[in-house]
């Protein structure tokens, strides 16, 4: 599939001055879209196939950052993840006009995130605007959901508790706020494997292990709801569990 011509100068401003703020890029997430960008979309190219190595030579980065850029870019909508093999990824790489994320209306909405009209809280998919992906980090009241240690807002990522592979969902039941580091090392890890796993590194006591396998349950039983707006509802408070971490 061709694009037609792009407007090169008007594609750069809308990088750096809506698309770079609004989603607060960190400068390898930058670089790193910036990078795709010029081999897919200004090549012509919907889809690019590459490896994560090609990635990290190519900007001279090393592995484990990119890795992590190219997960919040795919949790952000700004990359859709089409395949994802030991052979490397298969992306779509979104313009900044098309990202759902930075139309009006998306990251500019006051108040609580509302749920669409015709979905229910459950079948909500809550990585597709900024305010419901600001939902779930909010749940966790700025701690990782694995390490329990306090993060900034700049470093918070989006995790699947089940993996994406696995055909985990962008459920409120299934995504989770978390630290960058908990992020890249967790991957593709049953989540309770990766507690056990923190637990045995001495990042999590005893308790903490307990308290972390009983969100988990709390979690996929529908109890840690985030605060939405329902249609023609107040937004729902958060429920009891969900103001625990331990």
């Amino acid at each position: 599939m061709k694009n037609k011509k792009l407007n090169a100068e008007l594609l750069w401003k809308q990088f750096e001055d809506i698309l770079v703020p609004r989603l607060r890029f960190s400068v390898v997430d930058r670089a790193v879209y910036s990078h795709l960008l010029r081999h897919s979309r200004l090549e012509g190219k919907l889809r690019l196939h590459f490896s994560i190595a090609w990635l990290a030579c190519g900007m001279c980065v090393s592995g484990g950052p990119v890795r992590q850029a190219v997960r919040r870019l795919v949790d952000l909508s700004v990359l859709r993840l089409v395949e994802r093999t030991k052979a490397g990824h298969v992306v779509e790489v979104r313009l900044p006009g098309e990202i759902r994320a930075i139309r009006p209306n998306g990251t500019d909405e006051r108040g609580p995130a509302r749920v669409p009209r015709a979905a229910s809280l459950e079948e909500t998919d809550f990585l597709k605007t900024k305010p419901l992906r600001d939902a779930i980090h909010a749940r966790e009241r700025g701690l990782c959901f694995y390490c329990l240690r306090r993060i900034t807002r700049a470093a918070q990522c989006l995790d699947h508790v089940v993996p994406r592979v696995e055909s985990g969902r962008n459920s409120y039941r299934n995504l989770v706020s978390c630290c960058q580091e908990c992020n890249s090392h967790k991957r593709e890890s049953a989540a309770g494997d990766f507690l056990r796993w923190l637990y045995r590194e001495r990042r999590l006591t005893a308790a903490e292990l307990t308290g972390r396998l009983r969100a988990l349950d709390a979690l996929a039983s529908g109890k840690l709801r985030p605060a939405v707006a329902l249609p023609g509802r107040q937004p729902n408070p958060l429920p009891r569990e969900g103001r625990l971490h331990n």
